[in-house]
């Protein structure tokens, strides 16, 4: 159809397609009796319902999958699932004729069935929903969890509806993890489901990371962050976090199921309470995250030009080890007070570093100069240097005759003694003093 709109034709919007395919349980079990009929009439009786009356609803479609219909138990086949009717147009005929003469007969293979479910949507360009009917539980020794997986990659981002009949309390957890689970007994199980599926139509499961500022501004981004199950303490998805054309979070498309905490991975890392995913519908996850630069430089020097100096940076009233940071690069950190440790020689160490939400904090330490130490022959020795008329042990020399140090500048104390010569005695001491891009050369000799 086409709409005529300041004189150019338009084409009307079509309403996004919704697949629906039920699972259904043809199990031997369901001959058991259920309220004065067996189980499998009562799921026949509660099916014919949903697509008499889901079928009035054009934009959806459907297919039937079935298990345990065809190798008769004992001893059943665990791979007896199969696509009984595939989606297409006017098929649901055929579904409520298949559905009416299929009989009880063997085994339960849920996971394997919701495995091949994911096989049975051509595209995730629609919204998928799966609704499974069953007495049962996983007779196969398989997981049911595991298929969400598979669900979720064909596009089936939501929990599917678990239909039980019958089920005792600890036969409903095992479909915890799987889906949303009604009983065949609660007489709203019909409309709830019902409702649902048209909230899904129109919002699939959609969350957004707000990583805040200090103004509370969702305006922090590029960073990784992981979402976690709560329950299981294992991460479920890992992002780097974006802003989109908007300037907005991006909107992500996850599963629902999990009761999540986030984690920012700033410098330290920060992380969200515990959330819970609303179905159908947006949730806004926010996260202080407020960050600042922190840099510190060195020139590069005439005589340290390719010296690769690092620091360890911590918190100002924590010894822990936060991250170790290269001279001359720059790095967020989430705003507070920090202190640091430059693997110079010395070490030099800053404390009370303030960083201040998108402030850089920009600190310029002095050029190094060079030492050369020589000896004719092997030897041993240290350099110290002098601090507030103290020695303060700075490094050890090695055995080579010709030793290269890069030191700050300062004042220092060098000594040595030759390893030929076994008297304390023999020791020599030499004072000098170190400027930048300055070379000093100490000597020693027997």
């Amino acid at each position: 159809m086409q709409l005529q709109v300041n004189g150019f034709a338009q084409n009307k919007s079509k309403p996004k397609l919704t697949k629906i395919l039920f699972v259904f349980d043809a199990s031997n079990s369901m001959k058991a009796s259920f309220q004065g009929i067996t189980r499998m009439e009562g799921a026949k009786q509660l099916f014919f319902k949903f697509i008499d009356s889901l079928s009035k609803d054009k934009s959806l479609s459907f297919a039937l999958r079935m298990y345990g219909h065809t190798v008769k138990y004992p001893p059943g086949d665990c791979k007896d699932s199969k696509l009984v009717v595939p989606f297409s147009s006017n098929n649901i005929s055929l579904i409520k004729q298949k559905v009416k003469e299929c009989k009880p007969t063997g085994i339960t293979p849920i996971e394997h069935s919701l495995t091949q479910a994911a096989n049975d949507f051509t595209d995730n360009k629609s919204n998928n929903i799966v609704i499974l009917i069953t007495d049962g539980i996983e007779e196969c020794g398989g997981d049911p969890c595991k298929a969400r997986q598979k669900l979720m990659e064909k596009g089936i981002i939501f929990k599917p509806f678990i239909i039980g009949i019958g089920l005792s309390p600890e036969q409903i957890k095992t479909f915890e993890c799987v889906g949303n689970f009604f009983d065949i007994e609660n007489n709203e199980t019909f409309n709830t489901i019902a409702n649902l599926i048209q909230q899904q139509k129109l919002n699939k499961t959609t969350a957004q990371v707000n990583l805040l500022n200090s103004m509370g501004l969702p305006a922090e981004t590029n960073v990784n962050i992981t979402f976690i199950d709560v329950n299981r303490k294992s991460y479920k998805y890992n992002y780097i976090h974006t802003l989109n054309a908007l300037n907005n979070p991006d909107t992500l498309y996850i599963d629902d199921y999990p009761s999540y905490k986030v984690v920012a991975h700033t410098i330290p890392p920060v992380e969200s309470k515990e959330v819970k995913l609303n179905v159908g519908k947006h949730t806004i996850i926010p996260i202080d995250a407020p960050q600042g630069n922190l840099t510190i430089n060195r020139p590069a020097g005439v005589y340290n030009y390719n010296e690769k100096v690092k620091y360890i940076v911590r918190k100002q009233n924590d010894d822990n080890t936060l991250h170790v940071q290269a001279l001359n690069t720059v790095e967020k950190y989430i705003v507070g007070n920090y202190k640091v440790e430059i693997l110079t020689l010395p070490r030099i160490y800053i404390n009370d570093i303030e960083i201040e939400q998108s402030k850089n904090k920009e600190i310029n330490i002095p050029n190094a100069g060079m030492l050369t130490v020589k000896t004719l022959e092997p030897g041993d020795g240290c350099i110290m240097q002098k601090v507030n008329g103290k020695n303060q042990w700075v490094c050890n020399l090695s055995n080579k005759t010709i030793q290269n140090f890069y030191l700050q500048p300062g004042n220092y104390v060098t000594v040595w003694r030759s390893k030929s010569l076994k008297g304390s005695i023999y020791t020599i001491e030499k004072q000098f003093t170190i400027s930048s891009d300055v070379l000093q050369v100490i000597e020693f000799y027997k």
